[in-house]
């Protein structure tokens, strides 16, 4: 057998057949089995809460509403001739009425649990055959072939 080897590699290692077998056998291929990586990503979801601050509506600010109403009734007055006077007035009446009617003071605030679903994912890796590389010698040249799958 070592003949046949020995013609593709060249000369004999040993005198001995059954070594120069083995030597021969080593020198002519070899096999190799490549793998890769492969992360997987499995969604699941989860319900996340929190707890915001949301600011109270206080009651309307009546007085303040009369008042910026008046105000901006007589400021409104100042502008303007025959209908487009009266037109002014009550635009400055309607948003003295507004603006004053805003309630200034502190807010209550109160807390609101919201809560959302959330995908998340949990990810695991595992090794997977990739591809096999045979390599061997013939006639002295180093000869590599790739095999996929």
């Amino acid at each position: 057998m070592w003949e046949i080897w020995c013609k593709a590699i060249g000369t004999k290692a040993y005198n001995d057949n059954r070594r120069a077998d083995w030597v021969a056998m080593v020198r002519t291929g070899w096999v190799l089995f490549h793998y890769k990586v492969v992360l997987e990503q499995k969604p699941y979801n989860v319900e996340v809460c929190k707890d915001i601050k949301v600011p109270q509506k206080g009651p309307l600010n009546t007085e303040g509403a009369i008042l910026g109403g008046i105000l901006g009734g007589v400021i409104g007055n100042q502008f303007g001739k025959g209908n487009g006077k009266e037109a002014a007035t009550g635009v400055g009446a309607l948003t003295g009425a507004i603006l004053g009617g805003q309630n200034k003071g502190p807010r209550n605030y109160t807390t609101q649990r919201q809560c959302q679903i959330e995908t998340r994912y949990k990810e695991t890796e595992r090794e997977i055959y990739s591809h096999s590389t045979v390599k061997f010698y013939h006639e002295g040249q180093r000869i590599v072939l790739k095999f996929h799958k």
